[in-house]
Formats: structure tokens, C-alpha cells, sequence
């Protein structure tokens, strides 16, 4: 294991996160000392820098599930630190993602529509990987990784049972440019087809040619729960804050009706991926 290999940075306004960090740190801690192993020894056992094992155990930097696991077989643990990976998992996702994956495993229904790129939820590993490294400024390795760990958490929304109706509008550009390469952008297609089939998704798709779009403002996203209550976020409606308040919430509706009367039907839009498909 790589001494240099950095753990992830702690977000600063993530109160239960930093509470989480301490207390794994503060086991951690305590369990070398039971073992009455000096953290040179530790650090030198586990391949890591000192330094780096100091700031794990003082609850600043979020450890790595390998860190977990190799520390409970050097403290002879008996799974009990490695066990704590289960909310250092949680914790290594941004808190605005944390919050958002929440309030998606409530929704009984999830309206989408993304004009700038495919939507994370129906992103290939591969793709979204290409395009968090296409970002600029850079991104840092450690930071494509958290962010790429977060937005594979949230397709757990497919796993759900009962499963939330999912509604997804792509545009069409986003379905042509063949980000990260052509065999990348085929694998996407072809994933796009198989959730199409999925019989809680309607996957729509907005051509090129149409002379009106009501989605001209931008992305729309409206979550529904089974209370009746509903959360929608748009950077047209309220600065990009998520909103509930019914007047706000027909608007992003009406939009995204009319997007959705726009576009081609789920049925013609899998037809049209598959005839992108046949020309990548």
C-alpha cells in the first residue's frame, strides 16, 4: 500500500460527518493502545505515513475501506474497526449528495430532464468516470473518486422495491457526442436501452430539430413522496433552491410537461437510440 496514498478531506460544515470521523478515529485509537502498539509501529505496520495515521484517528481525514480493513488485522480487531466502514462509507460522499440520495430513497416518483449532459442516474461507470475528469478546473484523483463513489450510490434508486416511477428527458446532442470516445459513448446507448426496459422508467428523448423547447431554462427536477408533499430544484425557480411551496412546484411541473409533450414518446425514443446506436 502506498505510504503518500492521501485519505479524503473532511467537509468542514458536515457536522454529523465530523462526528462520525471522530468517533471512528477515537476507536481506532483506542484499540492500538489496548494492543499498546506506538502509532511509528502502527503507521509502519500498515504502510502508511504517521502523520497520515494521526489524522485519521483525530478524526480529519476520512479513511479508506483498504485502511479499515488492513487496521483491523494489524490490531487483531476481530472485525470490529472494519465494521465501521458502513458509515465511512456514508460519510465519504459530499453532503449536498448525501442529502440529495436521502430524499431520492423516499420519492415515490422522480421527474428528470438534464440539458447539458445524460443524467447521473443513467451514467455507465465508465462515462461517468470521463466526464468527472473532463472537468475544469481539475479535479483531484481523490476527489474524482468521491464524487465518482457518490454518484454510483445514487443508482441504488433502481434497487429500491417497491421501485419509484422514474421520468427521464435527454437531449438529443447529449445521446451524439462521443465523450471519452465512440466505444464509450455505444456502452452508454446500450445501457440507456436496457433501464428503458425497466418497467418504472420512461426514458424520452428531445430532438435537435424541434423549434420549440420549454426547457430553455435549464435542468428541472421534481421528486414526489408518498404523503402527497413533493421537492423540486431548478436554476430557473428560486436560484437553484430546492423548493416545495405549491406555486413554485406547478411551474417546474408545467415545464416539464410540456418537455415531456415535446419530445419523442418512450417508445420512438428507444427507436431513435437504437439508430444511434447502429451508426457509432
Amino acid at each position: 500500500m502506498n505510504e503518500e496514498e492521501p485519505g479524503w478531506e473532511v467537509d468542514p460544515d458536515d457536522e454529523w460527518g465530523l462526528a462520525v470521523l471522530a468517533t471512528v478515529g477515537r476507536q481506532l485509537r483506542l484499540r492500538r493502545e489496548v494492543v499498546g502498539m506506538r502509532v511509528v509501529d502502527f503507521a509502519k505496520a500498515m504502510g502508511y505515513s504517521e502523520d497520515m495515521v494521526y489524522k485519521v484517528e483525530g478524526g480529519k481525514r476520512i479513511p479508506q475501506p483498504e485502511f479499515l480493513d488492513k487496521a483491523d488485522k494489524v490490531l487483531s480487531a476481530d472485525g470490529l474497526i472494519a465494521a465501521m466502514k458502513e458509515d465511512t462509507d456514508k460519510v465519504r460522499y459530499p453532503k449536498k449528495v448525501r442529502a440529495l440520495a436521502e430524499v431520492e430513497a423516499k420519492a415515490v416518483e422522480i421527474q428528470l430532464y438534464d440539458p447539458l449532459s445524460i443524467h447521473g442516474l443513467l451514467q455507465t461507470p465508465e462515462y461517468a468516470r470521463v466526464l468527472l475528469t473532463m472537468r475544469r478546473p481539475a479535479y483531484t484523483e481523490v476527489e474524482v473518486e468521491r464524487f465518482f463513489a457518490a454518484r454510483m450510490a445514487r443508482k441504488s434508486v433502481f434497487e429500491r422495491d417497491p421501485a419509484p416511477e422514474l421520468g427521464f428527458v435527454l437531449e438529443e446532442w447529449t445521446l451524439r457526442r462521443p465523450l471519452g470516445g465512440r466505444e464509450l459513448l455505444r456502452r452508454q446507448l446500450e445501457h440507456l436501452l436496457e433501464v428503458a426496459q425497466l418497467r418504472n422508467v420512461e426514458l424520452q428523448v428531445m430532438p435537435m430539430e424541434r423549434e420549440e423547447h420549454a426547457g430553455v431554462d435549464g435542468s428541472i427536477e421534481v421528486l414526489k413522496f408518498a404523503d402527497g408533499s413533493a421537492v423540486g430544484r431548478s436554476p430557473a425557480v428560486a436560484n437553484g433552491r430546492a423548493v416545495e411551496e405549491p406555486r413554485q412546484l406547478r411551474i417546474l411541473e408545467l415545464r416539464y410537461g410540456i418537455i415531456r409533450a415535446q419530445a419523442l414518446t418512450p417508445r420512438e425514443s428507444t427507436a431513435y437510440i437504437e439508430q444511434l446506436l447502429g451508426a457509432t
